[in-house]
């Protein structure tokens, strides 16, 4: 597996090369991938079929000028901004693979990110919900994935040393809520893990073997996804 450390200009451009790596590798490119990037501004990031008022506050949002984006995967809505570590897997799907379903990339995947977090907070790092990491109950990681014929995108962030306090003003209380929420508010139920961000993509490398760096980036699928989805309306605010 190979590693690219790179957060690009923007957060639309950021949400496209996810997306571009995934499109590269069913596409030819040979190597399975694990990316970083860590956000420069606030932004809010619908998952594929939210429903941007029953999600976002959007009047809160446009007064602090928060972009509510749209990305390719499933799951919730989130804030993102400095302080949050995202990352994501670029994985070939092999019928006799433990991701040849949903269900179990998503137990392979969970498994392995929560042992690499493991190592770093001693212990007590659970799965809960369907694709959350949590510490001392509270969510510290939320994930989804995208499959296409031969290769998966799965990708998620942690929290690190995110304003967790903008999340309540940006976020309504989610529409679909894991039961182990049991209706929390969003200051009650996430939780920031104040590690190094270098010391979790050691972690994270070492659990995936990922040893060396991916030398280009598909730059020319990046800009046209930023110009076709990730900067327009009629993406973001699709449904």
């Amino acid at each position: 597996m190979k590693y690219l450390d790179r957060t690009l200009r923007t957060p639309q451009e950021n949400l496209a090369c996810d997306e571009a790596l995934l499109d590269w590798c069913e596409e030819g490119f040979p190597d399975e991938i694990l990316r970083f990037w860590e956000p420069r501004q606030h932004f809010v990031v619908l998952g594929y079929s939210n429903k941007t008022r029953s999600e976002v506050n959007i009047d809160s949002c446009k007064k602090l000028g928060l972009p509510v984006l749209r990305r390719c995967s499933g799951g919730g809505t989130v804030l993102q901004g400095p302080g949050c570590l995202n990352y994501a897997l670029i994985l070939e799907i092999r019928a006799d693979s433990p991701l040849a379903t949903i269900s179990q990339a998503n137990a392979f995947i969970m498994n392995r990110n929560r042992n690499a977090l493991n190592s770093l907070l001693g212990g007590n790092v659970l799965i809960q919900g369907h694709t959350d990491l949590t510490f001392q109950g509270r969510k510290f990681s939320g994930n989804s994935q995208r499959r296409r014929r031969r290769f998966l995108l799965f990708h998620g962030s942690f929290l690190l040393n995110l304003d967790l306090a903008l999340v309540a003003q940006a976020l309504h209380t989610p529409s679909k809520q894991p039961t182990y929420r049991r209706d929390r508010s969003h200051k009650d139920f996430l939780t920031n893990l104040n590690l190094p961000a270098d010391a979790v993509k050691e972690a994270m490398k070492h659990a995936w073997h990922a040893t060396d760096a991916v030398a280009e980036i598909p730059e020319t699928k990046i800009k046209q996804l930023v110009h076709e989805r990730y900067a327009t309306e009629a993406w973001n605010f699709k449904f």
